[in-house]
């Protein structure tokens, strides 16, 4: 009993305080921070130093853990909390130099926004200095056992502006893709290539703003000279790494957003509707915090009036709404990464026929539980040389091939010269995200938020908005390149000074919505403008089969009602998988003698082509292409990426048209032709099925092959059963697909489970705040067994949301804790 007794206590001992009075050194004015039944806290402060100190202060007693391993990634000190095993992670984040881009950033903070950034810091820093060990976490008791010698250290702004490095890592758009080329580059023609990875389908499917105008509002004069111009603006017409998988859960097949507004001339209440639902790795907890701050008296010098979604180890709302406008997110999907293939030669490399030195740094790594190791980083003009640590850059640096989406090149290179491989990316520059979003939440009209869009470069994200006047907008921001010779689909030849990038797009020529005929906007990281666009954006845009069921329904939807609340979150929840009614019509005329199979392809005719969890068809039919798709790509003697599947959905929709195409025949596996090729991918897909789930088609689900296992970053994957049973949730049997709108993607080859996912989802009522909706993936609590650990989980896996009050009244109807910061006497 005392055991347990003694366990309990370890658990509990850091929940946070949530009723009371705490004494803050450092606060200004007494501060409230009202919780909700799910942890969700209001904080109403008297001035903006105050707001953010106890945002700080919030965010350490729910998840501070979690920030303190953000920071360690971030900097590639993994490897002082967990030892060796880290250091592969460590070194190349070091060498990417994340921490010194952030160090550097802080310099460049205007007075203001580092004021909030230090605020933030101290009421970080005032919790920290009243609780240590499993005061803090449980973790700790855990890592103290591995790691006696372990120190928490002070928050730092440096530290918080480090994980927006870690965001734009996960959001690096298309470099999986260039990767990918490169390394299958030797085996495969130019034209082949091309083949693979197809031109975005904009006959068929949505761009976001394809045609030219000149109507939208300009940013706030405080944007800028350039900004601030006249501006171009659009109009929409018509219907390693490892690193990051450690940071925000799995990633790669479908990391990506929805996010579309509609107008008041379609909604039931006569003001927009705005959703947002983005889709990052499947972690435990989830990566965001909710929080509604709130001045007290909202005025110049304390504005904030904000409620929505941010980071822990971050001041202010990423996502959200203000007493005035909301906004959401998508990832950009623009080309901001590219590779170069450099000559070097002994300490130096070539650069327009002479050769000038490399750039070096020593990085030094302190190891729990062995001696420090160290590593020299070399850079080029290009960027940090990435192939010194990682096996699959090296790789690429020693096949050699450069190119473009229509032409490869093998370059050759003769001793003493070696090749190396460089990485040019947009946020291994300092820029101003840190202070855009503080922008954003103060913004009360499109001119200013283009004004915070015009700071946003790093990630670069689709802007959607709406407002209390009832319009709606889009803007693209970023930091976008303009490149010389070569589009960056491959690695470009480091040594010729005519493919560097040749500056940025200016603010004023990137694509603009406001108020479009048509009443709505989509964005889902499909193209955005057609190639007319004058600059070169990228050659790898989601291909839009979500874009383009999102419009469907909107349209669909307000041809027979007004919209509401209720529509929006239906058609975040919707699970069509455009590829289903392809594969129906595919296997109408095959007649497979085998009676498993047989039986499974009547499943498919009779499927309605929605990825349900409860679904036969959709058992079978996504096993099915799981099995077309390795034995048409994966099962070569080179083998082809299956990395996105929405490009790969169109490579086989136009394989389908062309029964003589040459990717039907795979002599590894015995196939020649359309023909062979179906009817192998439906007979494996049947006993795979039978072996899987019964002979019985009666109790096939998709659920229970489609299933997510909520992972904690750290000791949820520590080899360890009991320690991974305290950590992780699941697995769950959850609804959705690759390519869908309910975004729950699997990969390839792999066994169906879920590996990115909506991480949130929220819909705002621009009529009535309170009348808005919002989920998280998991809970606010990083604390394992509080209550808010997972407790918004079953609404999320169900498609459901809680309401999100706003208003005064609203919120305060809604606590159930209230917990008051007060001053310390003499602060």
């Amino acid at each position: 009993m005392i055991a347990v007794g003694a366990g309990v206590w370890a658990v509990q001992a850091s929940f946070p305080q949530l009723d009371g009075t705490v004494t803050a050194a450092g606060l200004h004015h007494r501060v409230s921070v009202l919780r909700d039944a799910n942890g969700i806290p209001t904080i109403q402060a008297d001035d903006a130093h105050d707001l953010f100190y106890a945002q700080g202060f919030v965010h350490a007693q729910d998840r501070f853990f979690e920030m303190d391993f953000r920071r360690h990634v971030t900097a590639g000190r993994l490897s002082e909390l967990f030892g060796s095993s880290q250091l592969v992670t460590d070194k190349f984040l070091r060498t990417l130099g994340w921490r010194h881009v952030a160090e550097q950033e802080v310099a460049l903070l205007d007075p203001t926004a580092k004021a909030y950034y230090q605020a933030y810091a101290d009421g970080v820093n005032a919790y920290l200095k009243d609780h240590s060990g499993v005061a803090l976490s449980l973790e700790y008791g855990i890592l103290g056992i591995q790691n006696p010698g372990y120190t928490v250290e002070k928050w730092t702004i440096a530290d918080s502006l480090a994980w927006l490095k870690a965001m734009a890592w996960d959001l690096r758009s298309n470099l999986d893709q260039e990767v990918d080329r490169a390394l299958v580059a030797p085996d495969y023609s130019a034209a082949q290539l091309a083949e693979l990875w197809p031109k975005y389908p904009a006959g068929q499917n949505p761009l976001i703003v394809p045609e030219l105008t000149t109507d939208a509002p300009a940013p706030s004069p405080a944007a800028g000279t350039d900004a601030a111009r006249a501006s171009v603006s659009w109009k929409k017409v018509g219907g390693v790494v490892e690193a990051a998988s450690l940071l925000l859960g799995r990633t790669g097949e479908g990391v990506g957003s929805n996010s579309w507004v509609v107008s008041g001339d379609l909604t039931a209440s006569g003001m927009p509707l705005l959703s947002n639902d983005p889709h990052l790795g499947e972690s435990m907890p989830g990566i965001w915090h909710q929080v509604d701050l709130k001045c007290r008296v909202v005025s110049d010098a304390c504005p904030f009036d904000v409620a929505g979604y941010g980071f822990s180890g971050m001041p202010g709302v990423i996502i959200g709404h203000n007493a005035r406008i909301a906004w959401g997110f998508t990832n950009l999907t623009t080309d901001v990464t590219d590779l170069y293939l450099e000559k070097v030669r002994g300490d130096t490399y070539l650069r327009d026929g002479k050769y000038v030195p490399l750039q070096t740094r020593t990085e030094t790594f302190k190891v729990a539980g062995g001696p420090d190791q160290h590593i020299t980083v070399r850079s080029t003009g290009n960027g940090p040389i990435i192939s010194d640590v990682s096996a699959e850059d090296a790789a690429i640096a020693a096949n050699g091939y450069t190119g473009t989406r229509g032409t490869t090149t093998k370059q050759t290179v003769t001793p003493p010269d070696t090749t190396a491989l460089a990485l040019k990316w947009t946020a291994l520059s300092p820029g101003t995200t840190a202070t855009a979003i503080f922008a954003l939440d103060v913004a009360k009209d499109f001119a200013g938020f283009r004004h915070a869009a015009s700071l946003f470069d790093v990630p670069a994200q689709n802007l959607i908005y709406a407002d209390t006047a009832g319009n709606i907008g889009y803007q693209t921001p970023g930091k976008l390149p303009i490149r010389g010779l070569g589009d960056g689909s491959m690695p470009q030849p480091g040594w010729d000074s005519a493919y560097d990038w040749k500056g940025f797009i200016p603010f004023a020529k990137l694509p603009v919505v406001y108020n479009p005929s048509d009443g709505y906007i989509v964005t889902a990281n499909n193209a955005i403008v057609s190639e007319k666009y004058p600059y070169f954006l990228t050659n790898d845009w989601d291909y839009g089969w979500r874009a383009a069921r999102i419009a469907e329904l909107i349209g669909q939807r307000s041809s027979t009602h007004k919209l509401t609340v209720a529509d929006m979150s239906a058609i975040q929840a919707d699970s069509r998988l455009w590829l289903g009614k392809k594969l129906i019509v595919a296997y109408r005329d095959v007649h497979p003698a085998d009676a498993p199979t047989a039986a499974a392809l009547k499943v498919l005719q009779q499927w309605d082509g929605f990825d349900a969890v409860d679904s036969a068809g959709a058992a079978y039919a996504n096993v099915l292409w799981d099995e077309l798709g390795q034995d048409v790509f994966a099962r070569r003697e080179h083998p082809i990426p299956t990395y996105d599947q929405d490009r790969l959905f169109l490579v086989i929709a136009t394989m389908l048209d062309d029964p003589q195409s040459e990717w039907w025949n795979n002599p590894k596996i015995g196939v020649a032709g359309k023909d062979q090729m179906l009817q192998k991918a439906a007979t494996d897909a049947a006993h795979r099925i039978v072996k899987l789930q019964g002979p019985d088609p009666r109790g096939w689900r998709w659920g229970d092959l489609h299933r997510l296992t909520l992972t904690n970053a750290t000791f949820g994957s520590s080899g360890i059963p009991a320690l991974e049973w305290i950590f992780n949730r699941g697995p769950f049997p959850v609804a959705g697909g690759t390519s869908v709108v309910d975004a729950t993607a699997w990969d390839i080859g792999s066994d169906f489970s879920v590996q990115t996912l909506p991480s949130m989802r929220m819909i705002v009522d621009l009529k009535d705040f309170d009348r808005s909706r919002w989920i998280q993936l998991t809970g606010e609590s990083a604390h394992v067994f509080h209550d808010n650990y997972d407790d918004q989980f079953p609404l999320w896996q169900t498609g459901r949301t809680n309401p999100w009050p706003f208003s005064k009244a609203a919120v305060t109807k809604a606590a159930t804790d209230t917990l008051t910061l007060e001053p310390a006497p003499g602060s």
